[in-house]
């Protein structure tokens, strides 16, 4: 299916942050983020780590100033709220495998009308016994 005709709701919205979050390089999250500019999609991709427990807040505040450094989001409450709350489920859903352990990884957000999506892509790990997961969340905000 060719990505211009599809229906750019939460599904499609979901994949596109996820594909962020997967990203290998900044060159690689730039030429993302021109392709899916052009979808009429916004993006923004930001790394973090550290120990997973210290690190929550840190990811949620790193994933709210990077959407709003690359326009995805306006400095309103309404839409830093709902940047912060998709993040903080996408951690929910990590934090069995993370908790206590180290983390790092990249945070992707996408944003198309009212759907805003952020996921994380975390390696979870100790030593070289590393693990991998994917944390997802969604809002809706108004456009």
């Amino acid at each position: 299916m060719n990505e211009g005709n599809m229906l750019h709701g939460s599904k499609y919205v979901a994949r596109v942050a996820i594909q962020m979050s997967l990203s290998d390089s900044r060159e690689q999250e730039k030429e993302y983020k021109a392709k899916f500019s052009r979808l009429g999609i916004k993006t923004a991709a930001v790394d973090y780590g550290g120990e997973f427990i210290s690190s929550v807040n840190k990811i949620i505040e790193r994933s709210v100033v990077a959407a709003k450094r690359e326009g995805v989001i306006r400095e309103i409450h309404a839409e830093e709220g709902a940047v912060a709350g998709a993040t903080r489920e996408a951690l929910s859903q990590v934090m069995p495998k993370a908790i206590g352990l180290n983390v790092g990884g990249k945070i992707g957000i996408a944003r198309f009308e009212d759907h805003v999506t952020v996921a994380l892509f975390f390696g979870v790990g100790m030593l070289h016994l590393d693990e991998v997961a994917i944390g997802l969340g969604h809002r809706a905000v108004s456009s």
